[in-house]
């Protein structure tokens, strides 16, 4: 049977759906959805308290820009290198356990954080908490394989890529107030028990859907039969897996693609707050208002156009492929508008420059959390997510070192923009050549 020919039947179920069958199905999916999404919420709480944090903490430590660099990349270290054996645990052990630990694992980390008696503290800290988080992201995308049809897919995986910009909008305001009416480490502290709430939900709520009593047969049926990942660890071990999807183009374009976008993400999470401080010369609760702005444009271009819109072309028969290659190519494209942002000293013109750039990456992003799931051979889909998110972390490690370094060289974001833009153009190259079509790599014989 055709690639072409297998994403026809598994979208029929969708496709009848929207005639109406979709009403008479349960949505026991949809709250799993939703768990995950506050799931990825609360993580990047964990992330950004830092950035927010980062003016005080080096005010009081009397840090350089490069020590700031340094200190906002500790928890990308731990967490890229761990992608890919965190990936290889998650296809062993599935979502339901990893998950849990992970959970956690994150909690204890934040309060270690805000009880560091110094600044090397907070750096060990954050150390173990990219440990802790290594596996929340393809925790998500595993399970979202698992619970969801191709067809709702988009909205699915939109729904947690999404929550991961809302956590700004939301998080880098409360944060704010926090550090500045209590101190930084109440900051943390505010975090460490989000954490351990999310652990105690996701311990009494989540099961894969072969272990969910509230899963009806019905929905059970409409999910599998509308080409869910299928559950369990690979058959050759995650080893064998590992070789294998190295060896693939496919892979290797979706590493490099969505490396590319993390870097501009990443140096956006991490600086965006104290580049209005620095650049702009605002406080630190002004730059708090304004960098919520372009946070809020991506996380309705991630719902909208990532999530949604997908979905709908895909339900209207158009193919699913292209679609949802030209909604990540485009997004791409749309995140080169960082150059705009060395062109202008006006904050608010900066900030519709940013706003552009990460609304387009918004969009994006999704899309490269669901090909995980939907490119990937039986069982291997925690190890392509941790491939391609070890890329990502990688340059989330590399951004906030070399955005230092460059603004204590040159006193200016300029070039940090410029070298963010450059790197995005070879991940648009990766994306169009390398990746070729979506659509599943064959099971290694």
């Amino acid at each position: 049977m055709s690639a072409s020919t297998q994403n026809q039947g598994v979208q029929t179920p969708a496709s009848a759906a929207a005639g109406g069958v979709k009403k008479q199905v349960p949505g026991r999916r949809w709250r799993i959805g939703g768990l995950l999404g506050v799931g990825v919420l609360i993580n990047y709480f964990d992330r950004l308290s830092l950035s927010v944090a980062a003016p005080q903490i080096q005010a009081e430590f009397h840090l350089s820009p490069e020590q700031i660099g340094f200190f906002l990349s500790a928890f990308f270290w731990t967490y890229a290198l761990l992608q890919v054996p965190a990936g290889m645990l998650l296809d062993r052990y599935g979502p339901t356990r990893i998950g849990r630990w992970g959970a956690l694992a994150w909690g204890i980390a934040s309060s270690l954080t805000a009880l560091a008696g110094g600044w090397g503290g907070i750096f060990v800290a954050r150390m173990l908490l990219g440990i802790a988080e290594a596996p929340g992201f393809m925790v998500s995308s595993k399970a979202t394989g698992y619970w969801f049809p191709r067809g709702e897919r988009a909205l699915a995986t939109a729904i947690f890529d999404a929550a991961a910009k809302f956590s700004n909008v939301i998080g880098v305001p409360l944060v704010a107030f926090v550090v500045v009416t209590y101190g930084w480490r109440f900051g943390f502290g505010i975090c460490a028990v989000l954490s351990f709430a999310y652990f105690i939900a996701f311990l009494l709520i989540y099961r894969d859907p072969s272990q969910d009593a509230k899963l009806s047969e019905a929905e059970r049926r409409y999910i599998v039969d509308g080409g869910a990942a299928p559950e369990g660890a690979p058959a050759g071990g995650s080893g064998d897996m590992l070789g294998y999807l190295l060896r693939q183009p496919k892979v290797w374009g979706l590493m490099l693609g969505f490396a590319a976008y993390g870097y501009s993400f990443y140096l956006f999470l991490t600086w965006l707050p104290g580049y209005l401080v620095q650049a702009m010369h605002m406080s630190i609760l002004k730059s708090a208002g304004f960098a919520a702005i372009p946070w809020m444009v991506a996380t309705v271009a991630d719902l909208i156009v990532g999530g949604w819109l997908i979905d709908h072309l895909i339900a209207k028969g158009h193919e699913e492929s292209k679609v949802r290659k030209t909604v990540l190519v485009c997004g791409m494209v749309l995140g080169l508008a960082v150059f705009g942002a060395t062109q202008t000293t006006d904050p608010v013109w900066a900030i519709v420059w940013i706003s552009i750039a990460l609304g387009g990456l918004a969009a994006a992003a999704p899309v490269s959390w669901s090909l995980p799931s939907l490119i990937a051979p039986r069982g291997g889909v925690g190890t392509v997510g941790g491939l391609m998110n070890f890329g990502n972390n990688l340059m989330g490690a590399a951004a906030p070192i070399a955005t230092g370094f460059i603004v204590g060289a040159t006193g200016s974001f300029v070039n940090a923009f410029l070298l963010a833009g450059g790197i995005l153009v070879i991940g648009i190259v990766a994306f169009v050549f390398l990746l070729g079509r979506i659509e599943p790599i064959a099971d290694p014989r």
